[in-house]
């Protein structure tokens, strides 16, 4: 009877319990051998003593067999949850039952495609419901399978984590090569880069688009100049035979750092005809100033095609500038861009000229602002904008002072109010019927008819003591 119980508890641990109905046969099997013999156990007297032996071994080796088959089910579920994050691809089922989500995440998307949840969105899961819906769902451990239909045509559960959103990676749109202004002349794109140990400027002559040629074809080159200087130049090559060259050529202008942020950059459009003379088609005016020598030179910049004026400058000068006006935000937008034929005074060389805006309201200032100050150049260009609120009820007794000023060798733009050594080279103002006429009137009434549009003009300095 021992040996037989033995045998039984082998047979047993061979199995590890997932055949107990075999293991059930087999010792029924045995109960049937000991009936055979029992009526021989009996007649002795040290029957008993067996039968009870019997009947706690088989007791005690199924304890044995529980506690083996509990231990055996804990080490294979320890072992399968640390292979997990290390196997290729989990199948759904078993996702399904332990639900990781950082490791369906990283599997369940191809390597090539980006999934970058928004911060503000981390804390929340998406599923698609429909093609063109999106709802926000519970956030749930274990998602529902039904949630999302089965579309790849097996029968596994899917567990969705979250979705794509292709508006996250839309680059804005470059328009500059599409909206083209009323009556545009031409667009040109270059690069402009300053090298300060080598004290070299580098200009990259890239492309132009839409110039508008006197006859039917256009043969268009390119000359650069470093204001104030104007006898010296660089020239691109002559394309033949097109509206949109292609010039792909860089300069060098060998220039001293203390004096760039005082060159202005200009770009001129020629049209060569069939007798070789050159016919100018616009100008562009880059100011060298810190702001474009920064860390963010050498990037491609473009600029609008402007007509060169070719009336004589008037008595005190010119002054050019944008008005702007946005009824929904109210705000005035003021664009100064350059002044011509400037009667500098005393200190030629070193005069400082500045052009200070003024906002007045029923002739009393406002508010008040100022450009950088062009040293010693009687064609000074500025390319600044400055802003003011302005509540559309008080545009009516509303105007706009704009003065030139010429400071002393030493003063500084800031200094203006506390030096009497500043000198007004001339001024204009433009404002309604009740303190402009002419030009000026007309300037702040298109401004008006046309919101939110940059209006462009020429306005002939008065002397100060006159306007």
């Amino acid at each position: 009877m021992m040996e037989t119980s033995v045998t039984f508890m082998v047979v047993m641990e061979t199995h590890r319990g997932e055949e107990l109905a075999g293991v059930a046969t087999a010792w029924m099997w045995v109960l049937q051998q000991q009936q055979g013999t029992q009526s021989d156990i009996q007649g002795r007297p040290e029957g008993k003593e067996q039968v009870a032996l019997v009947i706690g071994g088989i007791i005690g080796g199924l304890l044995l067999l529980g506690v083996s088959c509990c231990f055996w089910r804990r080490f294979c579920a320890t072992v399968a949850y640390k292979e997990l994050p290390h196997t290729e691809a989990a199948s759904p089922r078993q996702g399904h039952k332990l639900c990781p989500l950082h490791a369906r995440t990283q599997t369940s998307r191809p390597p090539d495609v980006p999934f970058v949840v928004p911060p503000s969105l981390q804390s929340q899961d998406w599923v698609p419901l429909h093609s063109t819906e999106w709802a926000q769902v519970q956030q749930d451990p274990c998602p529902a399978s039904e949630l999302v239909p089965n579309t790849t045509g097996n029968n596994l559960d899917v567990c969705v984590v979250g979705t794509i959103n292709p508006e996250l990676y839309k680059f804005p749109e470059d328009k500059s090569e599409t909206d083209f202004p009323e009556g545009c002349l031409g667009r040109l794109w270059f690069s402009v880069e300053y090298q300060w140990e080598a004290e070299r400027l580098q200009v990259g002559l890239i492309k132009a688009q839409r110039l508008q040629a006197p006859s039917e074809t256009c043969s268009p080159l390119v000359k650069l100049h470093l204001l104030p200087d104007k006898r010296r130049f660089l020239q691109s090559k002559t394309k033949r035979k097109t509206s949109n060259p292609q010039f792909d050529e860089h300069f060098v202008f060998q220039v001293s750092s203390q004096s760039v942020t005082q060159r202005v950059l200009r770009f001129s459009v020629y049209h060569v005809d069939s007798r070789r003379k050159h016919q100018l088609l616009g100008q562009v005016l880059f100011p060298l100033k810190n702001e474009a020598l920064g860390a963010d030179c050498g990037r491609i910049l473009w600029r609008d095609l402007e007509a060169e004026s070719l009336e004589p400058p008037s008595e005190f000068g010119d002054l050019q500038f944008c008005l702007s006006y946005n009824d929904r935000l109210s705000r005035l937008t003021v664009v100064v861009l350059r002044a011509q034929g400037l009667k500098l005074q005393d200190h030629r060389s070193f005069a400082r000229v500045f052009v200070q805006v003024s906002l007045m309201n029923h002739n009393k200032f406002v508010k008040c602002k100022k450009t950088s100050a062009v040293l010693g150049s009687a064609n000074p260009v500025y390319s600044e904008t400055f802003s003011f609120k302005a509540d559309p009820k008080e545009l009516d007794t509303a105007s706009l002072s704009l003065t030139v000023l010429q400071s002393a060798p030493g003063d500084g733009p800031g200094e203006v109010a506390e030096h009497s050594e500043s000198q007004q080279l001339g001024r204009v103002v433009v404002g309604p019927y009740m303190y402009a006429r002419g030009k000026e009137l007309e300037h702040w009434t298109t401004m008006l008819s046309k919101p939110r549009e940059l209006v462009k003009r020429w306005h002939a300095l008065c002397c100060p003591a006159e306007s």
